[in-house]
């Protein structure tokens, strides 16, 4: 997404080149900046609104980053719209929806605004406040995992070919799996506006009865008995699952839970909460990542009980407008 070399708008009375915009509503926000809504707003030092902001980045005269805030969410949506369909859009807000300029930007701009100094942050003259940076993703953690659900969702249909669904142990085979496959060398690509790759592994069978999926499984349970590594995953994914049950009883923070379109009559949820992402489609299987599982990318199966778990988070879940 870009804007158009003319598009400007008034920051700290300085011509603002825009260069990009982002939505930080409950239904659509970085996810990079947090697990929901207000952790990102957070980020940025606001506080959460109920309609969200609108995020406009872009540079000065002088090539400063500033990030524009506003409350007009649907002038930045129609923009992010056109620009994703390759149509030109100015996107010039009133003044009067400019709640307040920020020094820096909170995500990676590959772009640059011609004839104007290469991007840089204010200097301490023009704002003293530190300048916003995008999370570090260099190393895998909370952002990167995020990322990672980022791209699986967007990627659906490649991560999903990589599952064989006789992985997955009926109830009759019981709850058992095998090792660990040696390779996980997968990547999730770029994802996001941050710019930068989710670095996800490819897909490892996992899950549980108890936790409403099914358990993956190479081998037969009466033929191979868990690692130990094997073991510490398919509880933790138990306890992802447990934990995102939990939101149907107790909601979480507003995005936290949220749902966007599929093909057919399909959704696709995403569900983040402390230390892991899941992300599914209400017609099939779920994956989750951990910060504890670098890299890894878990498979949940269908199960008895995870189409009733994704109906209920679907239900609950807040949806772009």
């Amino acid at each position: 997404m870009a804007g158009t070399d003319e598009d400007a708008v008034a920051a700290e009375d300085d011509a603002l080149y825009v260069l990009t915009a982002v939505l930080l509503t409950p239904a659509k926000f970085p996810s990079v900046l947090g697990d929901d809504c207000p952790e990102a707003c957070a980020a940025l030092g606001l506080p959460p609104l109920a309609d969200g902001y609108g995020l406009v980045l872009g540079q000065d005269g002088a090539g400063a980053r500033w990030t524009v805030v506003i409350d007009d969410v649907s002038l930045v949506a129609v923009a992010i719209a056109s620009w994703d369909c390759g149509m030109e859009h100015e996107l010039s807000p009133d003044e009067r929806t400019v709640v307040t300029a920020l020094p820096g930007w909170p995500l990676a701009v590959a772009v640059a605004a011609p004839g104007v100094p290469a991007p840089h942050d204010p200097t301490p003259e023009a704002d003293d406040r530190p300048p916003l940076s995008p999370p570090d993703t260099s190393a895998w953690g909370p952002a990167q995992r995020r990322l990672g659900a980022d791209e699986i969702a967007l990627q659906w249909v490649r991560w999903r070919e990589q599952v064989d669904d006789s992985g997955f142990a009926t109830a009759e085979d019981g709850t058992g799996t095998t090792e660990r496959p040696e390779d996980l060398a997968g990547q999730a690509g770029q994802a996001g506006q941050a710019g930068q790759a989710g670095q996800a592994g490819e897909p490892e069978a996992a899950g549980g009865d108890e936790a409403g999926g099914e358990v993956g499984s190479g081998e037969s349970a009466r033929e191979s008995s868990p690692g130990a590594g094997a073991r510490q995953g398919f509880s933790s994914v138990r306890r992802v699952l447990a934990e995102a049950r939990a939101y149907v009883d107790t909601p979480p923070p507003l995005g936290r839970v949220r749902s966007s379109f599929a093909a057919g009559d399909a959704r696709t949820l995403r569900v983040d909460g402390p230390g892991w992402s899941l992300v599914a489609r209400t017609d099939d299987i779920a994956f989750v990542l951990l910060d504890e599982e670098p890299g890894e990318v878990l498979p949940v199966g269908r199960g008895p009980e995870l189409p009733g778990l994704l109906k209920a988070l679907d239900e609950m879940a807040v949806r772009p407008g």
